[in-house]
């Protein structure tokens, strides 16, 4: 008897969804619209492509560091790994960059490192683009991820290509010396 009146409520309920859903006009369906090969959109991707990006916050106020390092910035469309893109154009004012990587969008400027390397943040979004000698990445700081990965412009892939592998068993006085590098992790000569 129990089974039997269990049984009848979750068929009732299902009766009703199912019945609410078809009254439901199909023009304003609230449901995600699924393209073959793409997954729907998530709450997080309609968040970002409903927040207009705009000019850079006009407090910030860029060193004369800062514009030196924005200088060494590549720009343009940057191919990542799994056929990612991600787009960098300089901004109007000077040392801001708008990059972008599908529904991700950010206002970024150059901060400065201990480590050489390039890196641009956008604060307000907690995003971040870390650009190396040979590779650069795009990095979410709020989600703790990488949005995109192993990003090489046409500079980077060539420097890529002209490294030489360190053994790292070998002891370290038969290694070859490191050559001194510069902002970005680019070789300096030396004097």
């Amino acid at each position: 008897m129990k089974k039997l009146v269990i049984a009848s409520i979750v068929l009732a309920a299902f009766a009703a969804t199912g019945y609410a859903q078809a009254q439901e006009p199909t023009a304003k369906s609230t449901k995600p619209l699924k393209v073959k090969g793409h997954p729907a959109p998530t709450k997080h991707q309609a968040i970002e492509e409903a927040t207009p990006v705009g000019e850079a916050d006009p407090s910030i106020k860029l060193s004369a560091n800062q514009l030196a390092i924005a200088r060494t910035v590549y720009t343009g469309e940057i191919q990542c790994e799994l056929g990612q893109k991600v787009s960098i154009k300089p901004m109007k004012r000077e040392g801001f960059f708008f990059v972008s990587r599908g529904v991700n969008k950010f206002v970024m400027h150059p901060e400065e490192s201990r480590t050489g390397a390039i890196r641009l943040e956008d604060r307000a979004r907690g995003a971040l683009w870390l650009q190396l000698a040979n590779k650069s990445m795009l990095m979410s700081q709020k989600e703790g991820k990488r949005l995109a990965d192993e990003c090489q412009s046409s500079e980077q892939l060539a420097y890529a290509k002209n490294m030489k592998p360190v053994n790292l068993l070998e002891p370290a006085s038969t290694r070859p010396s490191a050559a001194p590098t510069g902002p970005g992790g680019t070789p300096t000569q030396a004097p």
